[in-house]
């Protein structure tokens, strides 16, 4: 019984260790974009990471017809071509097009290959994904040189930082050292 109590405490003390250690990650948001008046030069030294995944896609169909032995043979074949981002992959800012979009780069040395993200509103102002058209059941955007879809789960994606909040507090302190009567 005390075996299995000391267990517990250790695991529950190696859990709390382990959690302390890993970075505090937070919404990039408008709100803290404007409080910290970041250069686009400063913006560019943050590393961003994603909150969840996106999936691009783009699908090919090719159709025809052979006519073989008197029948008609119609042949349908789709090719997809299919790019994942997983949640909590880093990324950089490699360009700030416009004010309050971001280009962020999820690829090594393929800085053409980037997501826009902007403040949404119904986020808290977070920066989410943004899409050129989002429809009910895909997002249309660009990524490199092509024309991808995305399913509205990606529309969840939101930047995240590792934010360190630091406050510095002056306290100048003296000790009364008493007096007593003459």
């Amino acid at each position: 019984m005390k075996i299995s109590k000391l267990l517990l405490f250790f695991s529950l003390l190696l859990v709390i260790v382990l959690s302390s250690c890993s970075p505090k990650l937070t919404p990039f948001t408008q709100e803290l974009q404007e409080e910290n008046g970041w250069s686009e030069q400063e913006l560019k030294r943050i590393q961003y990471y994603l909150s969840e995944d996106v999936v691009l896609r783009i699908q090919k169909k090719k159709s025809g017809s052979k006519i073989e032995s008197g029948e008609i043979k119609v042949v349908s074949d789709a090719e997809v071509e299919q790019i994942l981002i997983k949640k909590g992959t880093p990324g950089v800012l490699v360009e700030v097009p416009k004010e309050n979009r971001f280009a962020i780069s999820f690829e090594d040395n393929r800085s053409n290959r980037y997501l826009m993200f902007g403040p949404n509103p119904k986020r808290g102002d977070s920066y989410a994904l943004m899409a050129s058209k989002w429809t009910r059941d895909k997002g249309e955007l660009t990524y490199g040189n092509k024309k991808y879809y995305t399913p509205p789960s990606s529309s969840d994606a939101y930047l995240l930082v590792n934010l360190k909040k630091v406050r510095k507090k002056k306290v100048k302190s003296t000790t009364a050292g008493g007096r007593k009567v003459n």
